[in-house]
């Protein structure tokens, strides 16, 4: 089945093109130029990515990522100033899996957004064992990539539920912001150790009764984070 593809921007000529090359590759692909038409599509249509603008009419790549968020998890890759890593901090903030800096290469596009894609497919995998991960009131399905706490479905995004699932399936390893930004989000990740914090905060704020004493993703202070396995 060809993966859908929802592009947003302002900016007609950099939607073609994007949307060209996309197609290229076999990929269907929806366009919107404002905010409001892009949460009208994200609403009524299941995408495997959604390539966000920050700088859009009506409602901002933020407030589109915002609301995306309070239906769907699906990934969302945001469009930033050059430089500006502000916006860059904001977007994860609201919620987005990766960003890419404007002006960007059209190759560099697709191969962030394929790699996401592929981390995001339902694994594989011929050891049942492996496809549900449990600590105390904690159930990660990492075939279905859901998350259950006391049998209640919270929400991740794709980059959200990579962490947590390294995290549970190496109970008590201590990871430094360095060693997660490297493992989850690639060696060629453009960004700093300040994207995990803010997935962590997020992760936090998601599964924990009290994020300042948190349960389940603890930090080791000057070294990382690790997750403490439930009795």
């Amino acid at each position: 089945m060809a993966k859908r593809v929802l592009v947003v921007d302002d900016e007609k000529l950099i939607v073609k093109g994007i949307r060209f090359s996309l197609e290229q590759d076999g990929m269907e692909v929806d366009c919107a130029y404002d905010g409001e038409e892009a949460l009208e599509y994200a609403r009524n249509n299941r995408y495997d990515i959604v390539l966000l603008d920050i700088m859009l009419p009506k409602l901002s790549g933020f407030e589109v990522c915002q609301q995306i968020r309070e239906f769907s998890a699906v990934p969302v890759i945001m469009l930033t100033a050059k430089g500006d890593d502000m916006d860059k901090i904001l977007g994860l903030e609201y919620g987005a899996d990766d960003y890419i800096t404007k002006p960007f290469n059209i190759l560099e596009v697709k191969a962030r957004i394929k790699a996401i894609m592929r981390r995001t497919e339902p694994k594989k995998n011929t050891r049942e064992e492996s496809d549900s991960l449990e600590s105390g009131s904690l159930r990660l399905d990492c075939e279905g990539r859901r998350l259950y706490i006391a049998g209640k479905e919270i929400g991740l995004t794709a980059k959200e539920f990579e962490v947590l699932e390294l995290l549970v399936r190496n109970p008590n390893k201590v990871y430094s912001r360095e060693s997660l930004l490297k493992t989850v989000w690639g060696s060629d990740y453009p960004g700093d150790v300040r994207t995990v914090d803010v997935h962590i905060r997020r992760l936090r704020e998601k599964i924990e009764s009290n994020p300042s004493e948190p349960q389940f993703v603890h930090t080791k202070w000057g070294v990382g984070y690790y997750f403490l396995n439930a009795e």
